[in-house]
């Protein structure tokens, strides 16, 4: 391949941001923790190894995912826990807030919805930033380890993947077949998870989690949401993917309701505002 005269010229074009945020509605963060500071547990669940477990939490709620025996990643799906068909989008919140979420992004719902469904107000891990690697904690680059792709390679079946660990939780928790609740899973906010792309080939990679016990992501719920969580058969994800020779651990996911009259003047957000007629 013969490099043409003008390659350097090409490759110096600035970039342009794809979406500039800057008229996107923000956060009251100030409100949601001043709510959070009087909030009371109402909800546990413990997501066991390599597996998944649902849990529920209101407009106006909390919930807290922690690691709470060993280093664990966890794989997060959130649907709209009063319609289904409104669930997370991670690639329209990969262009709106970038790779990896911190404090203040939010997690978005899929089309014709688009609107907040949580927003993280507090993340334990946010002193990591970028490491030398460029890696980042908390991803929505990937989008789950599933059997089919283990089976692409290695042509061998392995059900406790993440996309079969979220398709049993949902399914259990909606009472939906399993054939019906794995196209109902999506891809996911990678949490505690650590990622990046090789700068040479572009390859997305992992390496071990910094996440330690006690460690943890919290999010302000923005509407009714059903969560599903899986604990991914990778552990840390330090080097093995989907198989059972990773260690292990469970996650910790709590559920926080604010008193009567913390979120005065908040409201959920509307569903997003676009008249759905696509030029016809």
């Amino acid at each position: 391949m013969t490099e043409p005269s003008d390659a350097a010229l090409r490759r110096a074009v600035a970039p342009v941001i794809c979406y500039p945020t800057g008229t996107l509605p923000q956060p009251d963060l100030g409100l949601y923790r001043t709510a959070r500071a009087g909030a009371q547990k109402v909800a546990e669940v413990v997501v066991p190894p390599r597996d998944a477990a649902a849990f529920e939490v209101p407009a106006g709620g909390f919930f807290r995912i922690t690691s709470v025996e060993g280093p664990q990643v966890g794989d997060l799906n959130l649907w709209n826990a009063a319609d289904l068909s409104e669930r997370f989008y991670s690639g329209k919140t990969r262009a709106l807030h970038g790779t990896h979420l911190t404090v203040g992004d939010r997690m978005w719902s899929c089309f014709p919805y688009l609107r907040p469904m949580a927003t993280m107000v507090e993340d334990t891990l946010g002193w990591y930033g970028a490491d030398e690697h460029g890696g980042r904690v908390h991803d929505v680059i990937g989008t789950r380890c599933d059997p089919h792709t283990h089976h692409l390679l290695s042509g061998e079946d392995y059900h406790h993947c993440c996309h079969s660990n979220l398709t049993r939780g949902f399914a259990a928790a909606t009472g939906m077949p399993v054939a019906e609740a794995a196209g109902a899973v999506h891809d996911v906010l990678n949490v505690f998870m650590c990622t990046g792309f090789t700068r040479d080939t572009g390859q997305y990679f992992m390496k071990a989690s910094p996440v330690r016990p006690g460690d943890y992501l919290e999010f302000f719920a923005e509407i009714d949401l059903l969560g599903v969580l899986s604990a991914c058969p990778g552990g840390d994800c330090s080097s093995e993917h989907s198989s059972d020779t990773a260690a292990c651990f469970p996650l910790l996911v709590e559920v926080f309701a604010a008193q009567p009259g913390a979120l005065e003047g908040w409201k959920s957000p509307a569903r997003n505002g676009y008249s759905g007629t696509h030029g016809t």
